[in-house]
């Protein structure tokens, strides 16, 4: 792929360029606007410089929108069109969706991660089909010899009511395209809204379930070679040496060899995150004949010794120690413990909360550990990869792919202009495929072998190569007065290797003492993203917790989150508080009208309520708890969720469902545990996940109406499901949870 060049500035335009055919194809820059440059043909890629999207018109009036943004179950190559769609006035039944290529010059950002995608993305695309829809209009007015205010549009046609003319946007676009683009196009009203806002199916649905190839282990080459990796049977332990005289002798085995990962002294991005560095690789013909082959060789491992290493992340450069030995879960909670009596960083402090605690009638406190979490997306980790001395072409599932390319740029030791990525759909992500190490693993094997070839994990490889979730602990207090009033609070939260605290969230700004602590132990247990970082264990907690304050201070748990929203909106304390009051209140009453909350036709429900704020978005759940078979179980779920606009709302609500449905198998199920540095889970008859007979029977998910931009919604409903299963546990079982699983503590699986 050839860099586009040009002495104009990266984020100063929008341009057109007309199709040999006729046609138009409209290229807009995420951040501004400008001249277009009229007659240029759709493969003069020079005249392509930092566009972010691309709108295409043929003749015959068919619309071809490309979505920029990887895909891996969220429906961003549907929404995301959708968004430029609405402000165009097309059909949507004449559009036709396309996976754009990796060019972040081009097509911006492209990463899929943090509920970014509409948030980030919202603007632009209605930029962008503003913009096209008022050049068409005026192409149409020249031609009709009319003022361009007259004119006017609808799905994808052209109207002049006074004239009677109308014509389809293909009769205008050749001409649109050496109108200069206007400045300033005005949005629609949302109220106007005939495409965003209403429910259009997977534009991939029909290749998906007809098994069409999409996804990266689809992908072949003429020429193609698997290759798997060898790695460490635990965490601590590296590659010394190896025989592999009997692998070579099996079937369809091409080569053996030892790689390594990053050179000594390489300074890693943010995610460049990696488990093991020195790599013991097996090429063949094909996945079957590799994995045979690998049981054959003959491996001597060593211990490692401590590290530092130097990453280079968004808050700058840092120094992270990885220790040597071999860690077990018994003795990380033994320390874990340890570490929590310790004094700790100092995250935020209002108020005097030692001197309320001092003085304090009645003290609530409370400690809850999570374990490590494997992501175990449904695709295991995979790659291609055709590394030439002067280029690569890498194809493959990847959340993040301007993020891989400057180390690839590194590691292969070729500009970026050589390097071609083409995003793939993923097979889920969850945050693990933001990392970048399967990527180059499979650059750098093709480059050794000198020939194409698919690097390939087995689901024991995905499970036990690390970038977990990582292990988490946190302690929280409270301190009532002899009225029981809420007079301080204090969460000192900690992690192997980091920990969770968000200290400006709530209940921070409506308690006059507050302080907020964290702390962490080193580990050379690799982790990384997992759906809601952080979020998820402490929205777990904090709920948890809330729940069992307002039952000592006997009040009702919503009204309870309601009375501290009210204090932090008429007089907050401190500053810097993340979340909207009111955004966060309207979900709780919201969940307190649908789910029936005080309804008495609900009293046989063991019910748990949760609410929490992060990546932008607020959520509430009220689970719904019977007793199936001894067992509890969640029979039904009620969501409410204020995420701004909601672009496709069938897909929303399918997002949110997914969300609830994660967050309970993870919190009664899932759990990875080392021993001795091995993961003792390495698939799925190892590592528990929920089944299909214990989803619930009904999740009912309402949004909050409002038009506020798009935030987020990946992420922010799964964080309080688990306090919501934690408090209904309580109900139905008498006894309150701190340790995830659940499952351990109700009595197996």
């Amino acid at each position: 792929m050839k860099q586009a060049k040009s002495t104009t500035s990266r984020r100063s335009f929008l341009k057109v360029s007309a199709l040999a055919s006729g046609g138009i194809m409209l290229s807009f820059n995420f951040w501004a606007e400008a001249k277009p440059l009229p007659g240029k043909q759709l493969t003069d890629s020079k005249d392509w410089v930092e566009l972010n999207g691309y709108i295409k018109i043929t003749p015959d009036n068919v619309i071809k929108i490309l979505n920029p943004n990887p895909e891996f179950g969220q429906n961003v190559m549907t929404t995301l069109p959708m968004i430029v769609a609405e402000e165009l006035d097309a059909d949507w039944q004449k559009v036709v969706v396309e996976m754009g290529p990796h060019d972040n010059v081009k097509l911006g950002p492209q990463f899929t991660g943090g509920s970014n995608s509409t948030r980030m993305y919202w603007k632009p695309l209605r930029d962008a089909g503003a913009a096209v829809r008022q050049m068409l209009m005026q192409a149409a007015a020249q031609t009709w010899s009319v003022p361009a205010e007259e004119v006017t549009t609808k799905a994808g046609m052209l109207y002049h009511e006074k004239s009677g003319k109308s014509g389809t946007y293909g009769d205008f676009a050749s001409k649109a395209s050496v109108i200069p683009v206007p400045k300033g196009v005005k949005l629609k009203d949302p109220k106007d809204f005939k495409i965003v806002r209403n429910s259009k199916k997977n534009v991939e649905g029909l290749k998906i379930v007809t098994g069409k190839p999409l996804f990266g282990l689809d992908y072949t080459q003429e020429g193609m070679l698997i290759a798997m990796i060898e790695h460490p049977p635990a965490f601590g332990m590296k590659l010394k040496s190896f025989d592999a005289s009997e692998t070579l002798k099996m079937p369809g085995i091409k080569d053996v060899f030892g790689q390594k990962l990053y050179e000594d002294g390489y300074e890693q991005a943010g995610f460049d995150t990696r488990t093991f560095n020195d790599l013991l690789v097996v090429v063949g013909k094909t996945t079957w004949e590799v994995m045979n082959a690998r049981k054959k060789l003959k491996v001597t491992w060593e211990p490692i010794s401590e590290s530092k290493e130097t990453i280079a992340g968004f808050r700058g450069k840092r120094e992270v120690i990885v220790p040597a030995g071999l860690e077990s879960t018994s003795t990380q909670l033994a320390k874990m413990v340890e570490y929590s009596k310790m004094p700790a960083e100092q995250l935020r402090k209002d108020g005097d909360p030692e001197t309320a605690f001092k003085n304090a009638a009645q003290i609530i406190e409370r400690t809850y550990t999570a374990p490590f979490l494997a992501h175990n997306c449904m695709e295991p980790m995979n790659f291609f990869a055709h590394v030439t001395d002067d280029s690569a072409l890498l194809i493959g599932p990847h959340q993040a792919p301007g993020w891989i390319e400057p180390t690839l740029s590194k590691i292969l030791n070729l500009p970026v202009d050589k390097i071609e990525i083409r995003m793939a759909r993923m097979g889920g992500g969850f945050g693990l495929r933001a990392y970048g190490h399967y990527v180059t693993e499979a650059a750098l094997i093709s480059k050794k072998i000198k020939a194409p070839v698919k690097l390939v994990y087995s689901r024991e490889d995905d499970m036990t190569y690390g970038i977990y979730r990582p292990m988490y602990t946190a302690t929280y207090r409270a301190a009532l007065d002899a009225n029981k009033n809420l007079i301080a609070f204090h969460l000192k939260g900690g992690g192997i290797p980091e920990h969770a605290v968000h200290a400006n969230r709530f209940p921070a700004g409506a308690i006059d003492n507050y302080l907020a602590e964290g702390w962490a132990i080193p580990s050379n247990i690799t982790i990384g993203a997992f759906r809601a970082p952080g979020s998820n264990f402490n929205g777990a907690t904090e709920q948890a917790f809330l729940d069992e304050l307002a039952e000592a201070m006997g009040k009702d748990p919503i009204d309870f989150r309601l009375e501290l929203l009210k204090r932090a909106k008429e007089n907050p304390v401190g500053k810097n508080n993340e979340y909207d009051v009111d955004r966060y209140a309207g979900v709780l009453n919201l969940i307190k009208e649908k789910s029936g909350w005080n309804n008495p036709e609900n009293k046989k429900y063991s019910r748990g309520v949760a609410a929490y704020f992060c990546h932008n978005s607020y959520a509430a759940h009220v689970i719904d708890m019977l007793k199936k078979d001894g067992k509890p179980y969640v029979e039904r779920v009620f969501s409410t969720i204020d995420c701004g606009i909601v672009v496709n709302p069938d897909a929303a609500t399918n997002m949110v469902q997914g969300a609830v449905v994660d967050g309970i198998g993870n919190a009664l199920y899932g759990e990875l545990t080392h021993k001795d540095g091995v993961p003792e889970q390495n698939n799925f008859n190892r590592y528990r996940m929920i089944r299909m007979r214990e989803a619930p029977k009904s999740i009912e998910v309402h949004f909050v109406e409002n038009n506020i931009d798009p935030t987020g919604l990946g992420e922010p409903p799964f964080p309080p499901v688990f306090a919501a299963v934690a408090n209904a546990l309580y109900k139905s079982m008498g006894k309150r949870f701190y340790s995830q699983p659940f499952s351990k503590e109700i009595g197996g699986a």
